[in-house]
């Protein structure tokens, strides 16, 4: 949603008991409509769930991120991702490269910055990607009373996967991430990264974001499945996304909706999601229905969750859920 109404609906997401609210970078730059919210509340974090890092160079990044947690007093989060090659070379006309080493020295790159902020230091910093190797007094915002704000990175393959347990503070799952993904490629590669980097788990975020279809009744259910079979459509023809359905046992669905897409018929895609199909990816029911089942795919794994929903949504829509979700949560471990 546009910047100007974001504010508002994060102060309400506030007033219901929620913890964070997050903004993507789709059709409206995320740090605009978050410096909104974080100006309109007090408690609750706000957070890129993602910004597009490769459409901006480290040192605009660094500058963003280091405004929002001065103005949010605290309480922001990058979250960062790659996008696709075609999106960064064809709609943001940036460079693109090797994303695995290069997101690792954007973010060694953000934290040099941010250090010579900190310090009001020299930068030099010198990279095969970036160079950032000129801070002058009138151009350094000097230290930030808030400190850093935490890098969470997103990524669906291993190279990713791991550079985020070695040099971020969390890592954002994929919306059709699974529990079996999770548990056996995921998590294990994360540990893996964090324990060569001689660091622990201890602290580390991972955050899931899984697509929901719920709803109060019959007919607000029945529209969320459809936009969730969309949803799920789409991201399942991304070629690099193949690896998850492999693992679900769903290799032949990515075929199927690459002829969908080849042939130009892209809204039949949603139709080739069936029942099984949905219950793979999506969080599909009745308010407490839907939250035992992220209950049961999230609990114990992740450390914060999100819901996903197709349309501009109040957050009153999804307190039914919310509310029982928080039941789960705060109940006593048998």
């Amino acid at each position: 949603m546009p910047p100007d109404a974001y504010g508002d609906r994060a102060a309400r997401a506030e007033e219901l008991g929620y913890d964070s609210v997050w903004m993507s970078e789709t059709r409206h730059d995320p740090f605009i409509g978050l410096t909104a919210a974080a100006l309109k509340t007090e408690r609750v974090a706000v957070r890129t769930g993602l910004a597009v890092v490769f459409a901006r160079n480290p040192m605009t990044t660094a500058m963003l991120a280091n405004d929002l947690q001065l103005v949010s007093k605290g309480r922001f989060a990058l979250g960062i991702g790659s996008q696709l090659q075609t999106h960064i070379t064809k709609r943001f006309s940036m460079p693109w490269s090797k994303p695995a080493p290069r997101m690792r020295e954007y973010i060694l790159a953000l934290r040099a910055i941010w250090k010579c902020f900190a310090t009001d230091g020299r930068i030099r910093f010198r990279g095969e990607f970036y160079r950032h190797t000129v801070m002058s007094p009138f151009f350094n915002p000097g230290p930030n009373p808030y400190g850093e704000p935490p890098i969470l990175v997103a990524g669906v393959g291993p190279m990713m996967t791991q550079l985020a347990g070695e040099l971020a503070d969390g890592f954002l799952a994929h919306i059709i991430s699974t529990r079996r993904l999770l548990e056996d490629v995921t998590i294990p590669a994360l540990r893996e990264a964090r324990e060569g980097a001689g660091k622990s788990m201890d602290g580390f975020e991972l955050h899931a974001t899984p697509i929901v279809a719920t709803g109060n009744t019959e007919e607000e259910l029945g529209a969320a499945v459809r936009q969730a079979k969309e949803s799920i459509a789409y991201y399942a023809s991304i070629p690099s996304y193949a690896p998850v359905l492999e693992l679900e046992g769903l290799g032949g669905l990515k075929d199927e909706l690459y002829r969908l897409a080849g042939s130009g018929r892209t809204a039949e895609m949603a139709d080739a999601i069936d029942d099984h199909i949905l219950e793979t990816f999506a969080i599909v029911g009745e308010p407490k229905e839907a939250a035992a089942k992220i209950w049961e795919r999230f609990g114990g794994l992740a450390t914060s969750i999100a819901f996903f929903q197709a349309g501009d949504l109040p957050p009153e829509a999804l307190q039914p859920l919310h509310e029982e979700l928080r039941h789960l949560v705060r109940r006593p471990p048998r």
